[in-house]
């Protein structure tokens, strides 16, 4: 609140000046009017402006940072799922586990077949289910060896 406070004052004060320096009468074609022009009107507005979009581009970065939580929290809490249920899911128990819409669901499934974190198998019936196999071979863990000794 105090950058978009003092954005705008910033700017109102460049606004002032600026209107001071048409009201002066001074000639404006001078090296040194121009400077001082450059001092008193520039420097403060640059400064507003600067505050005021550093206070609207943090908006828009802080709302990117609360969708990559919220995506991989959905992520974790599917994985977490899959785990529940053998390492296989369908869209069906993603919605009515997670109280999600079909839509929501479906875009993070897909997105984790993107990133290879699941494999769309089909039953007879037409059913996609999405295969998490690191999930279901979580049991190995005890049983592994270093990548040398493989």
């Amino acid at each position: 609140m105090g950058r978009l406070i003092g954005g705008g004052v910033l700017l109102l004060l460049s606004l002032f000046m600026l209107l001071g320096f048409f009201q002066s009468g001074v000639a404006l074609g001078a090296p040194t009017t121009i400077f001082a022009l450059l001092i008193a009107v520039g420097v403060p507005g640059a400064a507003g402006v600067a505050l005021l979009a550093g206070k609207l581009g943090y908006r828009k970065q802080l709302a990117g940072r609360k969708e990559q939580l919220r995506l991989q929290t959905l992520d974790a809490e599917i994985l977490r799922l899959a785990g529940k249920h053998n390492g296989k899911l369908t869209l069906v128990e993603v919605v009515s586990e997670l109280a999600i819409t079909p839509e929501t669901a479906k875009q993070a499934l897909d997105a984790m077949h993107g990133r290879e974190l699941a494999e769309i198998e089909i039953t007879e019936s037409g059913v996609l289910v999405y295969a998490f196999h690191d999930v279901q071979r979580v049991g190995e863990k005890p049983h592994s060896k270093g990548i040398l000794d493989a």
